[in-house]
């Protein structure tokens, strides 16, 4: 690599600093605003222990996927599930673009392809990445420390589209399932 890409590379970095600054809408355990790095890390951590679990899937290609899935919000920020009227998306992408112009182009293109991939579950490591992406932020309700009016029924549908299909994806999602009725105080289905 040559020193013009290094420091391309470092300003790229400098601008994906804000994730540790962005908050989203959950809260730890000890009561504060998670940030969208801490959520991505987080959701590294799931898909690294349970890579072994998916031998037909590149766990590499899986922990970038992870990786960078919520880049974008590094600057127009996390939205919530709630409030997503389905321009989300495209908004995020075009942050996406802004956020990765310092990056020589093939590393551009390599993360917006991998961000395409994973907004359109278009491969099984991207489907995966969506699964415990919805089960890591309903298991962050769980475990945190929420203000007393949080909607813990909303989890309940959740990203239920992307839960489904593999077994140990569905198995996570019970897990998660019987924990938000736990907190909400709902009997069991």
């Amino acid at each position: 690599m040559t020193q013009d890409e290094l420091r391309q590379v470092v300003d790229f970095l400098q601008g994906a600093e804000r994730l540790k600054d962005v908050t989203r809408t959950a809260w730890t355990s000890e009561g504060r605003r998670e940030s969208v790095a801490e959520h991505t890390w987080r959701l590294c951590l799931m898909a690294m222990l349970l890579g072994d679990a998916f031998p037909d899937v590149d766990l590499a290609r899986l922990l970038k996927i992870c990786i960078i899935h919520d880049l974008g919000e590094a600057i127009g920020g996390d939205i919530s599930a709630k409030l997503q009227d389905g321009s989300k998306a495209g908004a995020e992408r075009e942050d996406l673009l802004t956020l990765l112009a310092p990056l020589p182009e093939p590393r551009r293109e390599e993360i917006t392809a991998l961000w395409d991939e994973y907004e359109a579950a278009s491969s099984p490591e991207a489907r995966i990445a969506k699964g415990l992406d919805k089960i890591e932020t309903i298991l962050q309700h769980n475990q945190g420390r929420n203000p007393p009016d949080f909607d813990y029924a909303f989890n309940l549908d959740y990203g239920r589209r992307y839960t489904g299909g593999d077994p140990l994806i569905e198995a996570l999602r019970a897990i998660a399932d019987e924990g938000t009725r736990a907190r909400a105080d709902l009997p069991p289905p």
